[in-house]
């Protein structure tokens, strides 16, 4: 699932991309993962590469007991 991005989100993975944070698809998935004023929480990235990400962003292994039906 893709999360629509408004028109500041927008500027905001922009800037994330023009400073290194990654591509446009990585930056977009960081800033979903963030906390924002508008969703009320935080978002988890569920990926099987947890040290790609920096400190802040709650991720959780994909091989995890209980992901994906890994038991």
């Amino acid at each position: 699932m893709v999360d629509p991005l408004h028109q500041t989100a927008a500027a905001t993975v922009g800037a994330m991309v023009r400073d290194g944070w990654g591509g446009p698809d990585v930056c977009h998935t960081l800033y979903v993962a963030t906390p924002h004023v508008e969703t009320g929480g935080m978002s988890i990235i569920l990926t099987g590469r947890k040290g790609d990400y920096p400190p802040g962003i709650l991720t959780v292994d994909i091989d995890s007991p209980g992901m994906l039906g890994f038991h």
